[in-house]
C-alpha cells in the first residue's frame, strides 16, 4: 500500500514491491554495465584513448538514459573511477 508521508511541503509515497524491483534491475544493469566499460578500457591492448573515451560517454548516455534525473550521482560515483583508470591506462596528466 502506498501511504503518504509528509516531507516537507510534498508528499511521497512509498515505492511498491514492483517499483523497487525495477529499481533494483536497473541499478544492477547499470552496475554491470560500467563493470564491462572498465573491463574493456583496462584490457584491450588494441583500444586508444579515443576509444576509450567514447565507451566511457556512451556509458554515461546509458546511464542517464536509465536515470535521466541522476547526473549528480553518475558524476560523483562513477565518472572519478572512469577517469582514474584512463589516466592510469593511458598516462594521462
Amino acid at each position: 500500500m502506498n501511504f503518504p508521508q509528509q516531507a516537507g511541503r510534498e508528499q511521497v509515497f512509498a515505492l511498491t514491491q514492483d517499483e523497487r524491483e525495477e529499481e533494483a534491475r536497473k541499478i544492477r544493469r547499470l552496475q554491470v554495465m560500467i563493470s564491462m566499460v572498465m573491463s574493456v578500457i583496462s584490457q584491450d591492448p588494441n583500444l586508444t584513448v579515443e576509444e576509450a573515451s567514447e565507451l566511457a560517454a556512451g556509458a554515461k548516455r546509458a546511464a542517464l538514459a536509465m536515470f535521466p534525473d541522476k547526473e549528480l550521482a553518475y558524476d560523483l560515483l562513477y565518472k572519478p573511477r572512469l577517469q582514474r583508470l584512463m589516466r592510469e591506462r593511458f598516462h594521462l596528466q
